[in-house]
């Protein structure tokens, strides 16, 4: 389990990308097969008095790099105790890697806030400075990292919550003994309540997040640990210093804007970045994002070169000298808290070329009050309602999961009704069901033309379900642009295909077969044999959405047709 890694030793357990190879599929007998399910690795960093964290181990582009550089706050000499934050990396090269099986099923069910990611790692840190005069910098400075594809930032920093302390304590026979454990679990089936159990706590959690919560085993133990939700964040706790700006950071959002989070710690700055990409829901934010960042990480000239455009979200400390000295641009800056900034969490789209702050002067000792610094206009004029029934609940004491609760009901409110006219239009492009010929291939889907879509706006716009006044438009227009409309139609176009393929197939089975066969020679009854056989092979894969009686009933036609053939085509179709 344990990999010798320089000054930093990685307990590895599952699959890891330095390592190569591919995840064992969910509910393999591999080693470490079901808990891959779960993690890629589970590894514990610690710091060396002469070589640091500033020692490159297996390259510079090797996740083990980038996971000791992000496993430790970027200025920790002064804090002791514990503290959890989580960041995002890049897979090694940048290389996305498709999602089979049990996996590309599980992205399907889901909603796009919990989907597996493609080309991107969660890392989930629980890390502890305390002071110990048998080390020779007279500190104990160690990390316990969770690192996931799964989005499940609740679950995973309270499965740390649980291993970390207990792990310090006795090191590597302890994290052997829950990775055991993690690799007895089932894997996140969407829609089933699992159990999940762990150092004598069984964690019951729903995989789409609709229910999160945990039981203790044992009549000795504590009382039992509750999870609200399996991934979302306190939004209220995560968005009061800025709450008269939520509507304004929606915007950003939803555009794809360059956003700057400063803050005093990376716990603070990972919460509102992961916060900021959830107010989205249902919609995915396709754009990079990182929770948290550092100047010693391999990506960071890329968010800082005057050359080169940064990559579209990101999280980094900036220099004491300023922004001018950090960024070449001038993204809109969230202060979260007031005093000298520790960690900075950047999450852009395209950036422009230069975008202007209301109070530069303010931000040059990164000791700006807690707020929002931004030149960015918005389109939508301010939803007052809101803020009043956020103040009426804070009057009246209301609990913060509760204000929460509020805050994402009306975010959710909002994104729905931007996006249902884009949803009716392409809806509208759909080819109609009688036009799907079982004897010729499924017709196209029609363009999305955007100036077609703004004309519908007037009778079908959002204005009916959002009492919202502004420039709906003009948001359209720009969201045109961004990553999260490409995002959004690119997945859309994918699934309107698959279903039209699954159309395609029922039609199939609904058609006479032997009548269709009477007048058509070898070579077209072949080329509808090849045809079948390709699509069901599609639909067997998880990439249709077909009933199986669909899918046998296919098959048996293809038996049929094939059988209707010269014994020497037969032979010939049968060993294809």
């Amino acid at each position: 389990m344990a990999e010798g890694a320089g000054p930093h030793r990685v307990a590895a357990a599952g699959d890891m990308e330095a390592r190569g190879g591919p995840i064992p599929p969910a509910g393999s007998a591999l080693p470490w097969g079901r808990l891959a399910a779960w993690l890629d690795c589970v590894c514990a960093v610690t710091f060396d008095l002469e070589l640091g964290q500033a020692i490159e181990v297996g390259g510079e582009d090797s996740p083990k790099t980038s996971i000791c550089y992000l496993s430790f706050p970027d200025s920790y000499s002064g804090s002791l105790g514990d503290t959890q934050f989580s960041f995002r990396f890049r897979r090694s090269g940048g290389q996305r890697s498709a999602l089979f099986g049990d996996y590309f099923e599980y992205n399907r069910e889901v909603p796009v806030s919990l989907q597996r990611e493609s080309a991107y790692y969660f890392g989930y840190v629980y890390f502890r400075q305390v002071k110990d005069s048998s080390m020779k910098r007279g500190y104990f400075q160690k990390s316990l990292v969770l690192v996931s594809r799964l989005p499940f930032v609740n679950l995973f920093q309270s499965l740390l919550q649980l291993i970390a302390p207990e792990y310090f304590d006795k090191l590597d026979p302890c994290l052997e003994a829950v990775c055991s454990e993690i690799d007895q679990w089932p894997p996140p089936v969407p829609g089933q309540m699992l159990s999940l159990p762990v150092m004598g706590v069984v964690i019951q959690v729903r995989a789409e997040g609709l229910c999160s919560r945990g039981c203790m085993v044992g009549n000795n133990l504590p009382a039992p640990l509750v999870l609200s939700s399996i991934h979302e964040l306190d939004l209220f706790r995560c968005f009061q210093s800025v709450l008269i700006h939520v509507q304004t950071l929606w915007e950003l959002m939803l555009l794809g804007e360059p956003v700057v989070v400063m803050a005093p710690s990376p716990a603070a700055s990972s919460e509102m970045v992961l916060a900021l990409t959830s107010c989205l829901a249902p919609l995915k934010y396709c754009c990079d994002y990182r929770p948290y960042f550092t100047i010693h990480d391999s990506e960071f000239k890329e968010y800082t070169t005057r050359t080169q455009a940064p990559p579209p979200l990101a999280s980094l400390p900036l220099p004491q000298e300023g922004l001018d000295g950090g960024l070449p641009h001038r993204p809109t800056l969230v202060t979260v808290e007031p005093g000298p900034a520790h960690a900075v969490c950047l999450l852009a789209g395209d950036l422009p070329k230069q975008v202007k702050m209301k109070k530069p002067a303010k931000l040059k000792s990164l000791e700006a009050k807690p707020g929002l610094y931004t030149s960015y206009k918005t389109y939508l004029q301010k939803d007052k309602t809101l803020i009043k029934r956020l103040l009426k609940g804070i009057h009246k004491k209301r609990s913060s999961e509760a204000l929460s609760a509020l805050l994402r009901c009306h975010l959710l409110e909002l994104t729905q009704s931007f996006i249902i006219p884009l949803e009716q239009y392409l809806a509208s492009l759909m080819p109609l069901r009688r036009t799907i010929s079982p004897w010729k291939n499924p017709p196209q889907i029609r363009p999305f033309h955007q100036e077609d879509f703004l004309k519908t706006l007037e009778h079908a716009g959002p204005q009916l379900t959002c009492m919202l006044k502004g420039d709906w438009m003009g948001l359209y227009r720009r969201f045109f642009r961004s990553p999260n409309f490409d995002g959004w139609y690119r997945q859309r176009h994918r699934e309107m295909v698959r279903k039209l393929e699954a159309l395609h197939l029922e039609a199939i089975c609904e058609a006479n077969i032997r009548a269709w066969m009477k007048d058509k020679s070898e070579v077209e009854v072949v080329d509808l044999i090849l045809k079948l056989r390709e699509e069901l092979m599609r639909a067997r894969c998880h990439l249709l959405p077909v009933k199986e009686e669909t899918l046998q009933r296919v098959d048996q036609y293809i038996t049929t047709i094939v059988g209707s053939l010269p014994e020497d085509l037969q032979a010939v179709l049968c060993h294809q």
